[in-house]
């Protein structure tokens, strides 16, 4: 009987007819840690987009346990799994990886080898790259893995007494890191200490002096660059210190290098520690709260005096408050609506945020939206943004070349703007030594340069209006850019541009309505 089913899976997988269980796992560790991608939702959109573009005309089972360890098997979810298995349920396996299926190699192991093949189930681990349909041997790529789960216990062995080892030297007072930050050296005799370097520090005064005047980072980095003020990039490569070439002819400030520089209590002579820390070996970095992060006061000589240093962080961002209240609502917000009742859903925030319909509470219409994962819903939402825009042929990103000659052509004003205020400085000493000259009788004429002057002046400002407008085309194109990768998020002007509304009825039933 099983030589016969067998041939007729293959019959099926032939005419891509099979059925496929996916398996998701989600333990109490991976919500302590807030893993949003171990989150069931992401498990699922993962695993459908996977199958979406390696199958067709397939059907799906799902299993899933939410808040069990892998570390054994009596789990609700994949004891389901293994009972359907039994009864010739599905024709195939797929899970994010390994580890969401169980800890436990040994019986990974087994089932892999000894229990799905009988079943005659194929088994796919897609962050593993493992698929039993083309699997070759017998054990050899499982031994790989076994391989993997020791040098994983080694790294994470080493990585703990190289920790260890930093951070005795960090609460000793010692500076650890590979690069000084912009104003200060490490001492020739002693490189875990910082000393001040003078022509840097001039620089680092000079910014906080303008912060306490008023100026904006922006204006700040705007005055630095028509002044020709070296930037910290410029140091490092004037001695040696960096092997980095401009793109044009030279580096620019921005305000974000100003900001960077006005936060930073380095120049109060403070060291920062302890800001991260990771999940796991070869993981991301958490940003810990700031009530966690370690401080060394007066660690070395300040750049800044303290009470300089605390007027500034009082007085930055009071200006941005409006902007950051907008940026905090969600871009969904007034595009989805409930499937049932037509009302816009609202969002709940908390570690998992979700949207819902409170006419379900207000109005006991069961039907409404209960609950959709935020991070879920916008993953869905990129994923068919892609499609639509790919199947429309609409661009759905700005040419890099576009940028970059708006970038050229702002670096070549700035260039004018230097070139015209040096020959302005040049007529405006010209006319003052000819009118000294006059004044003491040491020529009969005065030459006077103030008309060329006023033209050279007018040329600036003209320049600096062209200088202007094309940043403001440069902001005008990022903001354009609307391509959807990993790493993308939604944004207002995308949802304007190419959605009218998104109707939910639930995660499995999301109609999205596109502008014509």
């Amino acid at each position: 009987m099983r030589r016969i089913k067998k041939t007729n899976k293959e019959k099926d997988v032939a005419h891509h007819n099979i059925r496929i269980a996916i398996y998701m796992r989600l333990s109490k560790i991976d919500k302590s840690v807030q893993d949003e991608s171990n989150s069931i939702s992401m498990q699922r959109i993962l695993i459908r987009k996977y199958l979406s573009s390696h199958f067709v005309n397939y059907q799906i089972i799902e299993y899933q346990d939410d808040g069990f360890s892998g570390t054994d098997f009596n789990r609700p979810g994949v004891q389901k799994l293994l009972e359907d298995a039994k009864n010739d349920k599905f024709d195939c396996v797929v899970v994010k990886d390994f580890s969401r299926f169980g800890r436990d190699y040994m019986e990974v192991g087994s089932y892999l080898e000894q229990i799905f093949p009988f079943l005659q189930i194929r088994f796919i681990s897609i962050n593993d790259n493992y698929d039993s349909a083309s699997y070759q041997g017998n054990i050899a790529d499982l031994d790989v893995n076994f391989k993997n789960l020791l040098y994983d216990l080694y790294s994470k062995d080493l990585s703990q007494k190289v920790k260890t080892s930093l951070q005795i030297r960090k609460e000793s007072g010692k500076y650890i890191s590979a690069n000084a930050p912009f104003g200060y050296e490490k001492a020739t005799d002693d490189r875990h200490t910082l000393v001040i370097c003078e022509d840097e520090a001039v620089i680092i005064q000079e910014i906080f002096s303008l912060a306490l005047q008023g100026f904006t980072s922006f204006q700040i980095a705007k005055k630095m660059n028509l002044e020709n003020i070296p930037t910290p990039m410029e140091f490092k490569l004037r001695k040696g210190k960096t092997p980095r070439k401009p793109k044009g002819d030279k580096f620019y400030w921005s305000s974000g290098v100003i900001c960077s520089i006005l936060r930073n209590p380095v120049y109060v002579g403070d060291v920062e520690y302890g800001k991260t820390e990771r999940e796991h070996v070869g993981g991301r970095n958490i940003l810990k709260a700031r009530a966690e992060w370690k401080v060394i006061k007066n660690h070395h000589a300040p750049v800044i005096s303290r009470e300089d240093f605390e007027e500034v962080q009082k007085n930055r961002g009071k200006n941005h408050k409006k902007e950051k209240r907008k940026e905090s609502r969600h871009p969904l917000i007034g595009k989805i609506v409930c499937g049932c009742c037509k009302h816009n859903l609202q969002i709940k925030e908390g570690v998992n945020p979700y949207f819902t319909c409170y006419n379900r509470y207000v109005t006991k219409q069961k039907e409404c939206v209960s609950k959709v994962n935020v991070m879920f819903l916008e993953q869905v939402v990129l994923f068919q943004m892609e499609e639509y825009l790919e199947q429309q042929n609409l661009i759905i990103g700005i040419d890099n070349r576009y940028q970059d000659d708006l970038q050229a052509e702002q670096d070549k004003i700035l260039q004018d703007i230097g070139q015209a205020e040096r020959e302005y400085n040049r007529l405006k000493q010209e006319h003052y030594e000819s009118y000294q000259l006059y004044s003491l009788g040491k020529q009969t004429e005065f030459h006077s340069r103030h008309a060329e002057m006023e033209k050279k002046q007018k040329i600036i400002q003209a320049l600096q209006e062209q200088f202007f407008q094309i940043d403001g085309q440069i902001h005008r194109a990022e903001s354009q850019k609307f391509i959807v990768d990993r790493n993308a998020k939604l944004t207002f002007e995308m949802m304007d541009r190419y959605i009218d509304k998104i109707i939910i009825y639930n995660e499995e039933n999301i109609e999205i309505r596109w502008k014509v």
